[in-house]
């Protein structure tokens, strides 16, 4: 293990699925394992590993492909997300885990709890689109955000922005916070992890299989429901989109919604969320 900037925080590789996954750990207790989005690495999640650790085991991988994981050529679909993350959880013997997922790390947070519930004792779903589930139409009113086809383009978007990626982050990260912006260090080490052509075709892996992903999410909904008590939080622009796809599929659900706060709620309002994780997270939610 290594020892990283954030306080408490440590740093490990391990093996899954023939991949190796840059993780990071804090604390001790039940496991929480938190699932990124982009342009995010486990970095994202900075402002709350330290108070969730004081009554956790915090797990917080880089997903294949970002940050120091491995970058393979393929396995980017919502599925196989999910797979590394149930491996993960077993190689740590660390499951029945409660699995909270933002953005790109909200469906496989959702497959992993509908195909392997017994490794997932809560899940938290964040600012995140679940396949073409219905539910999204107000989110998808004016269309759908126009970086899901760029990104969707094999070879475009990293022979565009190699060279740019710290403007371009930069964007996602000012917008994602209401013009507030992240911290220095967190914003350095975001576009450490997306500069290079390599690092930004990994990174558009999950765009590019996201019809792969939309079919996985709706073979498990029509051969399942989510039967473990599920909260999903919304912001800008997501708002109770999230919320209305899931809910006709969940057993025990919550929803809420952050005011006045940007789509990277970890970053933006991590005192806010925080007060809704704290209480969920102890099963003092009313859901049972």
């Amino acid at each position: 293990m290594t020892v990283t900037s954030v306080p408490g925080v440590r740093l490990r590789r391990v093996a899954v699925n023939g991949i190796g996954l840059n993780v990071a750990t804090a604390g001790a207790g039940p496991a929480v394992l938190l699932l990124h989005g982009f342009p995010h690495t486990w970095w994202v999640w900075t402002e709350v590993i330290g108070p969730l650790a004081r009554r956790h085991r915090v797990i917080a991988p880089d997903l294949r492909g970002f940050g120091d994981s491995d970058r393979p050529a393929g396995g980017y679909d919502a599925g196989t997300l999910a797979a590394d993350a149930a491996a993960l959880l077993e190689a740590l013997d660390a499951g029945p885990a409660a699995v909270i997922g933002i953005d790109l790390g909200a469906p496989p947070a959702f497959l992993l709890a509908m195909r392997r519930p017994a490794l997932v004792r809560r899940l938290v779903l964040m600012e995140s689109r679940l396949g073409d589930l219905p539910g999204a139409e107000e989110f998808l009113s004016a269309g759908a955000p126009w970086w899901f086809g760029f990104h969707a383009e094999p070879g475009l978007a990293e022979a565009v922005l190699t060279g740019h990626e710290e403007a371009y982050i930069g964007w996602f990260l000012d917008r994602g916070t209401l013009g507030r912006g992240v911290r220095p260090d967190v914003r350095a080490e975001f576009v450490r992890a997306y500069t290079g052509g390599e690092a930004l075709r990994a990174a558009f892996g999950p765009y590019r299989a996201l019809t792969a992903g939309a079919r996985q999410i709706r073979e498990a909904v029509a051969g399942g429901r989510l039967t473990v008590p599920a909260l999903t939080i919304g912001a800008h622009p997501v708002g109770r989109s999230l919320e209305r796809q899931v809910r006709p599929h969940a057993d025990r659900l919550t929803g809420r919604v952050i005011p006045d706060c940007g789509h990277i709620i970890p970053l933006d309002r991590p005192q806010a969320l925080l007060s809704l994780l704290d209480p969920f997270l102890a099963g003092d939610d009313g859901l049972g």
